[in-house]
């Protein structure tokens, strides 16, 4: 038999410090390199936009009341009302499938038929509880870019 205590120390572990540490220290890191300006804002809406960033689409590419999904770049645009352009991650919050389709107001993840807003990315049908995370584009003339 050993002299070692049958219970371990109170107080959380070494690595739970260390795990909190870096984590705190990547979000001052990202919070850093943070935009300000509006051409980054994840809800662009049409009214301006830098000359940066990958260009994803027309305007006229995304119907009104839809939207396109960018499979490569992970993102899915929508255009909720005319001129109003919107981008969402095309991962489903449920299980991480890619959202499938986007039609009627509506976009759809084939994988267990979770339904998110065009507007907002929030949820509008189950199994999903958490919104379609907001991706930053800008919208530049005629160009949708991925800010």
């Amino acid at each position: 038999m050993t002299d070692a205590p049958l219970h371990p120390p109170a107080g959380p572990a070494r690595r739970a410090v260390m795990a909190a540490a870096g984590a705190a220290g990547l979000t001052a890191a990202l919070t850093a390199c943070g935009a300000d300006d509006a051409s980054t804002d994840p809800s662009a809406d049409g009214s301006g936009g830098s000359t940066g960033g990958t260009v994803l689409a027309r305007a006229a590419d995304i119907p009104e009341g839809g939207g396109r999904i960018f499979e490569d770049q992970g993102v899915v645009v929508t255009q909720p009302t005319a001129g109003t352009y919107k981008a969402f991650s095309s991962e489903c919050t449920h299980l991480g499938c890619s959202v499938g389709s986007v039609a009627n107001g509506v976009i759809r993840c084939p994988c267990h038929n979770s339904e998110f807003s065009v507007t907002d990315g929030g949820v509008r049908r189950g199994p999903a509880t958490k919104p379609l995370a907001p991706a930053a584009i800008t919208v530049s003339g005629d160009e949708i870019k991925l800010a």
